[in-house]
Formats: structure tokens, sequence, C-alpha cells
């Protein structure tokens, strides 16, 4: 990948679908005890335009994993409030979803089932049309009829990306979702997904470790370190170096 990749891979048009706007304000969320890896994160202030591709990095600890889980709505802030589209995120929330480093795929299911799965409240022929979809955008219109364990890691990934964009959010969260994979084809499927998002411009939420990932996808890109913000700047103004000199660097 290249510094350039976003403008690589942008599609002569998009669609008229857009992501939610994210906004953090005040948010506080502390362990109970300080033994656990990490004490939390806040109070952090962060806005999110609608269709922006933001990348959160950090050591191990620094609060990135704590972050995604408020966002998710899995843990509920102490002090401060998220919204989303200027509704207040209180739980888990219709209009946001959540891709793991591992595709929790259900192993019973067909891979049509897993891409559905979120979409009970349609009927029939819409569920059908929205998985078809789903699954022709990440390049598996083919494996509808498949069982996760007749997949490829690649492939179970790109499989949770598809139940991820089946439900049309508003927000993506996306938790190290690479990790596990070899370099080829992690480089691929970031391709992929930057193609994705260029398409529907989904606000995105991109978790991550490696750095040149972060700088690589992101059009921003925010460092935590201790629960702090310690750096929120456009990723192309920021060179690794500084990056990796920002996280290494622990204050007064």
């Amino acid at each position: 990948m290249t510094a350039s990749i976003q403008d690589s891979v942008r599609p002569a048009s998009t669609t008229t679908r857009s992501g939610a706007p994210l906004s953090l304000d005040g948010v506080t969320f502390r362990y109970p005890s300080r033994r656990r890896a990490g004490a939390g994160v806040g109070p952090l202030t962060l806005d999110v335009p609608a269709g922006e591709f933001l990348c959160v990095v950090g050591a191990s600890g620094s609060g990135k994993s704590t972050l995604l889980s408020l966002l998710a709505g899995f843990l509920k802030p102490q002090a401060g409030q998220i919204s989303l589209g200027g509704e207040a995120v209180r739980g888990p929330h219709p209009r946001l979803t959540l891709v793991q480093q591992e595709a929790a795929l259900f192993p019973w299911l067909t891979v049509a089932g897993n891409v559905g799965f979120g979409l009970r409240g349609l009927n029939r022929e819409q569920r059908q049309a929205r998985v078809a979809d789903a699954l022709r955008q990440v390049g598996l219109a083919e494996y509808g009829a498949r069982r996760p364990h007749e997949l490829s890691g690649g492939q179970r990934q790109r499989v949770a990306l598809a139940r991820a964009l089946a439900i049309q959010p508003g927000l993506l969260l996306l938790d190290e979702p690479f990790s596990a994979l070899d370099h080829a084809t992690r480089t691929a499927l970031a391709d992929e997904l930057l193609a994705l998002w260029w398409q529907h411009r989904v606000t995105v939420v991109f978790v991550t470790h490696q750095l040149e990932e972060a700088l690589h996808l992101g059009q921003r890109v925010v460092a935590l370190r201790a629960g702090q913000v310690v750096l929120d700047a456009p990723a192309k103004s920021v060179s690794l170096d500084d990056l990796r000199r920002t996280l290494e660097d622990e204050g007064p």
C-alpha cells in the first residue's frame, strides 16, 4: 500500500447513502481496579463527521478496546455522552455494527444465513436481495451456500464485512479485523475495504496497533495513551516516525 491508496481505490462515482456523524462529549469510563490492563478512557471529546474514515492507534492498555466498547454500546460512559446522528447511544444501536478480529460466524449457518442474520425485520425477498448485494460487494457472490469451515480466513473476514454492510449502518466499527491474516491477504482486504468505503461513505472507526495501516487507511488518525488523546490529525500530515515518537513519549 502507498500513501495515495485512497485515491487509487476511489471509484468513478459513489452511492447516495452516507454515514452518520459521531460525537463524544466529555466521555469518561474508569475500571474499578487498576490491576486490569489500562485504567479506562477519558474525558474524551471527539467529533467524527459523517462519512469520515478515522483510525485509532495506541499501545496495549491505551484505551482502544475500551473506546470501541463504548462506541458499540457494550459499556456505558460514567460521564459524558456519545451520540450518533444526533441520537444518544445508550446501548447496542441499530445504526452501528462491529467487525472484530475473529469473524465470529455461526458455524451451523450458511454464508448467506450469516450475512442475513441481522436482517430478520425484512421480508424474505428483501432479505435475500440485501444478502446477495452484500456478498457481491465483497467478492463472494457464489459462496452463499457454503459453510464457514469451507472458507479461508480472508473469506471469513469478507463474510463478516458483508454481514456488517448488509444492515446499511451509519457507523462501522472495526477492531483490528485483519490482524490474524497473512500480509498479502491483509493488504488485499484493506484495498477492498477502502473501495467499499468510497462507495458507501459510511462513517468508519478503525482500531489498529499497526501504525502503517492507520496512516494508509485513515483520513484522520487519533492516537491514545493512558486513555487520553495525544494526537488528532489528518493522516497525510503525520509521518510514521512522528506517530511512533508520539506514542513512545511518556510526557512529564
